[in-house]
């Protein structure tokens, strides 16, 4: 399949994506009014939904219905998203904006931010309790759905990458410490969302071993490119300020390696991560597609 229809693709699933989230959310007709009207404002605020169209394509990519796995795809999202907010916070990175636009604490006080974020997350695991009913899976893969995403966004994962990041700030870390942080902080969603992608697709442990290598690539890659962009992107197009690595001293692949040397192994994961997909053919189009692409990110 061709660029053109891949992208074609894509974008009907990004629509899909929102008007399932808008759905899942409540509304501000709900009291208290602020808390739903901030947890909106985050999720609507943009973005590309990598991490949702992750899990639909990774259903497709052996052989299963990508609609059956649209509430795991937004819970993934409301995951990412209150990470986002928290992220954001003065106590952490002290953006002032997001996706260019000014992240939640700034919008509603750091009070509302937290809160936001927390209740995000906890609607993330109330959407995952309907996926038994929407794809007709077993108990027992439910189980194995919600402990991936568990385990991804807790401090086994997601949460101790952060924290490992946090401590590394104003040191030199060594290679281990890097990759640590990267896997954990930002590789552990990308993997959860493509092997629950799988799993709801119904995939044999051969597919799952496959994606989850492919996963793994993709994230290192995802990871180093951010890097990259962050000493050389556009402000305007990554929709944040560029540079904030290097003012507050965090450990980066280029700080590591250096910018040419990240570059390469930069690609290095990307064909690593295509190789992984070689047994799926076209099914695997739009995961093809996201990760052929990663070298040429802009934002």
């Amino acid at each position: 399949m061709n660029d053109v229809l891949v992208n074609q693709k894509i974008n009907e699933r990004i629509l899909l994506i929102n008007k399932a989230l808008d759905q899942s959310l409540p509304t501000t007709d709900h009291t208290p009014a602020i808390i739903h009207e901030a947890m909106r404002y985050s999720v609507n605020a943009g973005g590309k939904r990598l991490r949702p169209l992750l899990v639909l394509a990774s259903a497709e990519a052996v052989g299963g219905d990508y609609l059956k796995a649209i509430q795991a795809a937004c819970a993934i999202e409301l995951i990412h998203t209150y990470s986002l907010i928290h992220d954001d916070l003065p106590s952490m990175d002290d953006d002032d904006y997001r996706r260019g636009k000014p992240t939640s604490h700034k919008v509603y006080g750091e009070s509302i931010a937290i809160l936001a974020g927390d209740a995000l997350l906890t609607l993330a695991f109330e959407l995952l309790t309907e996926v038994e009913k929407s794809a007709n899976l077993s108990g027992a893969t439910i189980a194995k759905i919600i402990r991936e995403i568990a385990c991804a966004a807790g401090s086994r994962g997601m949460i101790g990458g952060q924290v490992m990041d946090i401590l590394s700030e104003n040191k030199v870390v060594d290679e281990h410490t890097l990759k640590y942080i990267h896997s954990h902080k930002t590789g552990a969603l990308f993997k959860a969302s493509v092997r629950i992608g799988a799993l709801i697709g119904g995939a044999s442990e051969t597919e799952l071993k496959n994606l989850t290598e492919f996963a793994e690539k993709f994230g290192v890659a995802f990871q180093i490119t951010d890097d990259i962009l962050d000493v050389e992107g556009d402000s305007e197009k990554l929709g944040k300020t560029v540079g904030s690595d290097e003012r507050k001293k965090k450990s980066t692949y280029p700080s590591l390696f250096g910018l040419e040397q990240s570059k390469i192994l930069a690609a290095e994961a990307v064909d690593g991560a295509l190789t992984s997909l070689n047994s799926f053919g076209e099914k695997a189009d739009i995961l093809k597609f996201f990760t052929s692409h990663l070298l040429n990110r802009t934002k």
